[in-house]
């Protein structure tokens, strides 16, 4: 039976918790997180003591280890205190990604976990879908020959970036991480994996398109309720939230986000005091709302990924071009085309990669190779480990620059 700390009892701490402890092999025995709602229900729900439930987790790292491993999901600037602090207390590590917003905090990480001699997971779930199973074994069958060219789709969905990008924990880089490395390192990660090539040249293009002081409509005032247009905008907060109450999932989020007390009169509060309340045109974001990438694998295989927020929230969509075949995939379901016989076959995954819950099974599935990397004392069951991690997060800063700069960077 495996110990777990959770740093960060948020929504994907809880997550991970209840997915480690769903496989039977895990036990959660400490919690700590600076909100006392939050980390009183993780107390209840696993039968926490008291001696063990911290406000914050510098009290945790200085007790005497008190699990096998911790479950690292602060928000994205706060990782490296508490990840490297716990690796010197002897901990195995899962951390939310990304590591760290840049790549000095995230090789202090990876160096911390290499000197204490602990495994390191990054939580990249996309490399344990179902849906990733199926066209790596497709791939390495030769289906399609050999790979050429791959698109790649990232739709955030207008309410999800609206919620998240504009109002919420990641609408800054400065508080938060750059969009590409909070979203789609993601993506890129899983590309890495796909393509299994190194990345040698990157370009990209985006910026904050729409969600400006100047794109308001004529009469917005900065709150969604005492908004005089609310009723014919496609971001209200006050839509969005209010349709919230009554579904256990989107209570859990993004309802989850704005209160600890899914109510009308807590939701009604949040939206009139709250920064989910705001006008996202009088919001102080600067993440990008759309954005391209485009690379160059070693071989001369190429790859284009774009993130937009002005799509429906649904599944990621992906070709990948090879010079016998052709697939694409909606995370549903993989269609195959032969080009020697010009047939088509259609593949059931059996799950949406991108469900309300667990990623169709990535969540699981990383969760159970990690409990096994530290029952088997194996860290190659990780398929995220750190340095796969870090270099596809070396790829995303390369894309970043690339952006900023307006130049084709060199890896």
């Amino acid at each position: 039976m495996v110990t777990l700390a959770v740093v960060g009892a948020g929504m994907r701490g809880q997550q991970y918790a209840q997915l480690a402890v769903e496989t039977g092999r895990a036990r959660v025995v400490a919690v700590a997180d600076p909100s006392a709602a939050r980390r009183e229900a993780m107390a209840a729900a696993y039968g926490i003591p008291a001696d063990a439930v911290f406000e914050d987790w510098t009290d945790l790292a200085a007790r005497p280890r008190l699990a096998d491993a911790a479950i690292v999901a602060t928000q994205d600037r706060n990782h490296v205190g508490p990840t490297v602090a716990l690796a010197e207390a002897g901990y195995h590590l899962l951390l939310e990604k990304p590591i760290a917003p840049t790549e000095e905090e995230a090789q202090t990480i990876v160096s911390a976990a290499e000197r204490a001699g602990v495994q390191l997971a990054i939580c990249h779930v996309l490399r344990y879908t179902p849906l990733t199973r199926h066209v790596r074994a497709l791939l390495d069958a030769g289906r399609i020959g050999e790979l050429v060219s791959v698109q790649h789709l990232e739709p955030i969905g207008w309410w999800h970036f609206a919620h998240s990008y504009v109002r919420g924990n990641w609408r800054r880089a400065d508080l938060a991480t750059p969009m590409l490395l909070a979203k789609a390192c993601h993506d890129m990660d899983w590309l890495q994996y796909i393509i299994g090539r190194p990345a040698v040249r990157v370009s990209s293009f985006g910026n904050l398109f729409h969600f400006r002081p100047d794109q308001a409509p004529p009469g917005a005032s900065d709150r969604c309720v005492t908004c005089p247009v609310e009723s014919s905008c496609a971001y209200s907060a006050a839509r969005l939230y209010r349709s919230c109450l009554g579904d256990p999932e989107l209570e859990r989020w993004p309802l989850g986000a704005l209160t600890d007390t899914p109510t009308a009169e807590a939701v009604e509060a949040a939206l009139r005091d709250g920064p989910y309340g705001r006008c996202v045109y009088a919001c102080d974001n600067d993440a990008v709302d759309h954005q391209i990438v485009t690379i160059e694998y070693e071989g001369g295989v190429t790859a284009s990924v774009t993130v937009s927020a002005f799509t429906p929230k649904e599944d990621r969509k992906t070709r990948i071009m090879g010079t016998r075949g052709f697939l694409d995939t909606d995370g549903a379901t993989i269609r195959l085309c032969d080009f020697r016989t010009g047939g088509e076959e259609l593949i059931e995954v059996g799950l949406a990669a991108d469900s309300d819950r667990g990623h169709a099974g990535g969540d699981a599935g990383l969760v159970e190779a990690f409990l096994a990397s530290i029952t088997e004392a194996d860290p190659s069951l990780i398929k995220t480990g750190p340095a796969e991690s870090l270099t596809s997060h070396r790829l995303v800063w390369a894309a970043e620059r690339a952006r900023r700069e307006g130049v084709v960077v060199v890896l």
